[in-house]
């Protein structure tokens, strides 16, 4: 009896005790998705204040385009000559240096160099060289700025793709699209502030996990919202069968008031988080159907992103989504293409998977700024690391592939604020080595809240009695790409 009633009396306390030291934190962070409100209890500790940027912000919203299984820079946008003719030889040891190695290559007895099949030309006032597998992009090369000086740790799939996301290698930190949500909002009380778009290519795939998009020690509210192409773009968005809106709202309040009488007997913060989810998937049954209808899309936008634009999955449908979404408030809008992982067969493959993508990413880029929108939305193109300048196995002209490469690597940027028509960085006539202006994944995520008007190193979270933040504890701003 005596131990009951002890046992009763400690969680009565426990209770009482959660539930003071949540009500600011709980009820305050999910108090409005449009702009979050204060975190008092880790806001007072470490300075900031969600939903107020630190300065004026050059973009608003962010479209990541992200390559998944990591394109090779050197047949698509870092042009070295030098390395087609010294193709079949041995890459000298000087230039490999202790280089770690995949286990798909570090046994080869020899590593021959490999230069792109694919040919290149210089396009536009910057004159910067495109492969001939992007003409689309080729037409916009005035409109982004190329960095091919991006360099990474992680050397494989998985941890190089949650290391670009989130900031760590590792699992159960909060994505980058969750830190934006957490730090701004969403500019649209009815739709999510980060949504997610998958779609395939035929070359190898890597897998895409939902970790990728959680939204780890944040509160849920923050972490991604995934889309579909099929029939329910949201899961269990749409009405149970036999109950109207009418009744569904009916239901919603009588499990809010029950959650709302759970929060103040346990205090448990995600009882309120579960209330605010209710309530946007309600509001999301309007909002979604009428974004995801492409049929209402004007023939020339049609066009514009091709006809793979109104078949449901695809990237280019995805990216016309990418702006309607964006274009009515979303945050950021993460879209993964699969397939690009190609350690053998690259010459076929790389040429399939680029025809996905280049029409729709340099229409996105037109579609944006006929519209206006360019300059305040931030769109970024890119893999998880890079590929050798040595083949991986046997070496034909015709055929060959390529290992892992995070030494060195190609993405582009554009609108936001980012200068555009340039290229930034530099890597040596054999494209193994970053000669000039080298840009971490850190630099990379520092530079993308600075646009939107966070100071990465005030941008912080307290979790288990350490203040954490997207870029770890480095990062730079590249200050030399800003317009």
């Amino acid at each position: 009896m005596q131990k009951d009633f002890l046992e009763h009396g400690l969680n009565f306390n426990r209770r009482r005790f959660l539930s003071r030291l949540s009500l600011g934190l709980g009820s305050a962070a999910l108090g409005s998705l449009l702009v979050p409100d204060l975190f008092t209890g880790d806001s007072t500790d470490t300075g900031f204040a969600p939903g107020i940027p630190h300065f004026a912000p050059k973009a608003k919203r962010v479209i990541y385009l992200f390559q998944n299984g990591a394109p090779s820079q050197l047949e698509l946008f870092d042009y070295k000559p030098k390395l087609r003719d010294l193709s079949g030889q041995d890459l000298p040891s000087s230039v490999r240096g202790n280089q770690r190695l995949t286990g798909m290559t570090a046994n080869q007895k020899s590593f021959p160099m490999v230069g792109s099949f694919a040919n290149f030309k210089q396009y536009g006032e910057s004159r910067n060289w495109i492969s001939d597998m992007l003409p689309y992009t080729a037409k916009v090369v005035d409109d982004i700025c190329i960095i091919r000086s991006m360099h990474t740790e992680a050397i494989n799939h998985d941890p190089a793709l949650t290391f670009f996301q989130t900031g760590a290698q590792q699992g159960n930190r909060p994505s980058m699209g969750s830190w934006l949500s957490y730090g701004l909002g969403s500019e649209n009380k009815n739709l999510p502030s980060f949504t997610v778009l998958l779609s395939r290519g035929k070359g190898n795939s890597q897998g895409v996990y939902s970790k990728l998009w959680a939204s780890g020690f944040l509160d849920s509210i923050h972490q991604g919202v995934q889309f579909s192409s099929g029939d329910d773009p949201v899961l269990y968005l749409n009405d149970p069968d036999g109950m109207n809106k009418f009744e569904r709202r009916k239901f919603l309040d009588q499990i809010s008031k029950i959650n709302q009488l759970s929060y103040e007997e346990f205090g448990d913060p995600e009882i309120s988080t579960k209330i605010q989810q209710y309530e946007m998937a309600y509001r999301m049954q309007t909002a979604v159907p009428e974004i995801m209808d492409l049929s209402k899309e004007p023939d020339d936008i049609i066009k514009l992103y091709g006809t793979d634009s109104m078949t449901p999955g695809t990237f280019a449908a995805n990216c016309l989504l990418a702006r309607k979404l964006s274009e009515n408030g979303v945050r950021f809008v993460q879209l993964y293409h699969q397939g690009w992982d190609h350690h053998g067969n690259l010459p076929s493959e790389i040429a399939s998977q680029a025809k996905d993508v280049d029409q729709a990413s340099a229409a996105l880029i037109i579609d944006l700024k006929q519209r206006g929108l360019l300059d305040e939305t931030l769109v970024i193109w890119g893999g998880e690391f890079g590929r050798t300048n040595y083949s991986q196995g046997n070496w034909t002209v015709e055929n060959y592939g390529r290992d892992h490469h995070p030494r060195c690597f190609s993405i582009w940027m554009a609108g936001g604020g980012i200068k555009p028509g340039i290229s930034y960085g530099e890597t040596d006539d054999l494209g193994y080595n970053i000669v000039k202006d080298p840009v971490h994944v850190h630099d990379f995520q520092a530079t993308i809240l600075n646009q939107l008007g966070l100071d990465h190193e005030k941008l912080v979270f307290k979790h288990l009695g350490r203040r954490y933040r997207l870029t770890d504890v480095s990062g730079k701003v590249i200050n030399d790409i800003l317009a």
